[in-house]
């Protein structure tokens, strides 16, 4: 798929929304609209290494698991995510959160997502809306990252090790 980037802008100093963003269990708390389920794959939730496993919750999905894993922080300014998701986890996953400083004391976050898919099939899901559906979700976990970070309200459920 095409990568598309959705960004947004939080009135919060860079390091903050950084060290937020390098804890994979706070995905969870802007994202659990469309992904549910979330179970932590290590218990140190945070830095290089740290993983989760989740259901996407989309229309006609029937093969809904995924994981990401953080596989890349470039401190203050970078983190890469990997992951795989569809049938047989075949359809790689690369997402990246670029963090920059904004103008007057705020933070600029740009999201990007990218995925391979492997085969023709999963090609025509992506065509066929996924791309689009994908679009609108993360344009709205930005909006509620924004809102958690600035308001502290409207969190999800954070994960624990094994979803307890």
């Amino acid at each position: 798929m095409v990568p598309f980037t959705v960004s947004t802008s939080i009135s919060k100093p860079r390091e903050v929304v950084f060290d937020y963003l390098t804890d994979i269990a706070n995905h969870a708390e802007f994202s659990d609209h469309y992904l549910t389920d979330w179970h932590l794959l290590r218990e140190d939730p945070q830095g290089v290494g740290a993983g989760a496993r989740f259901r996407v919750k989309a229309p006609l999905n029937r093969f809904s698991w995924a994981d990401l894993t953080i596989a890349e922080v470039q401190r203050p300014r970078r983190i890469v995510v990997r992951g795989r998701g569809g049938k047989f986890n075949r359809v790689r996953i690369l997402a990246t959160y670029s963090v920059a400083e904004g103008p007057s004391q705020t933070t600029r976050v740009d999201f990007t997502l990218e995925t391979e898919p492997a085969l023709l099939s999963d090609r025509l899901i992506e065509g066929l809306g996924g791309r689009s559906w994908l679009r609108r979700k993360n344009t709205r976990a930005m909006r509620r990252l924004r809102t958690i970070l600035e308001d502290d309200r409207g969190r999800g459920r954070r994960p624990t090790v094994a979803a307890r």
